[in-house]
């Protein structure tokens, strides 16, 4: 739930699409036009070459993600859609980041110390600077942006946010019609897919 809005909520989204030119912009131009906010959309190969996995991260109230969910439901290249906002899962978000090391002081050591707290790796090391790759949470990531920032913050890239599902958990049904969404039954283009290959729900 979001703290400066109580009735808004945090879901992680994933959709199973098939691998055609033009899906990305497809998806991005939906939530675009409905003027729904994407906070994070990565979309990447999976074992089955003849699909890739979207990660979407949407902060919206229950009505909003029905709209998403169903809007994303018509696309034709979508297979299939999970909500995973009451499933336990795994996320990860990878971020390198430049950070000074100029001025006085024992920066560079302090800054390799964080990052080692962190755990996070010193993946590049010049006379004036560090790049640090980290992974973690969202909100890892974002608390390790918070203490460096007085350093000096040079550059900054993120992924966005991956999901999956922790071991046999699969998405639940929830109020609302918000939960994991099965492909409509229709006559469409989608191809056919083992089910063992898409996620749960």
């Amino acid at each position: 739930m979001s703290e400066d809005h109580p009735n808004l909520f945090r879901h992680v989204i994933a959709a199973l699409v098939t691998n055609e030119p033009g899906v990305l912009a497809q998806v991005a131009g939906m939530f675009a036009a409905r003027g729904f906010n994407i906070d994070s959309l990565v979309v990447g190969r999976t074992e089955n070459p003849q699909l890739s996995r979207m990660t979407i991260v949407v902060v919206a109230n229950h009505a909003t993600l029905e709209q998403v969910r169903k809007q994303l439901q018509k696309l034709v290249p979508v297979v299939k859609v999970v909500d995973y906002m009451d499933t336990p899962f795994v996320e990860r978000d990878l971020m390198l980041v430049q950070v000074s090391t100029e001025g006085k002081g024992r920066k560079r050591g302090e800054l390799i110390e964080l990052a080692n707290l962190f755990r996070a790796k010193v993946v590049d090391v010049s006379p004036n600077r560090l790049l640090i790759e980290l992974s973690g949470t969202e909100d890892k990531v974002e608390a390790f942006i918070q203490m460096v920032e007085p350093y000096g913050v040079l550059e900054l890239a993120r992924t966005g946010v991956i999901a999956m599902p922790r071991g046999n958990s699969s998405a639940r049904t929830k109020p609302g019609g918000v939960t994991a969404v099965k492909p409509a039954d229709k006559d469409d283009d989608r191809p056919d897919v083992d089910p063992s290959q898409l996620p749960p729900g």
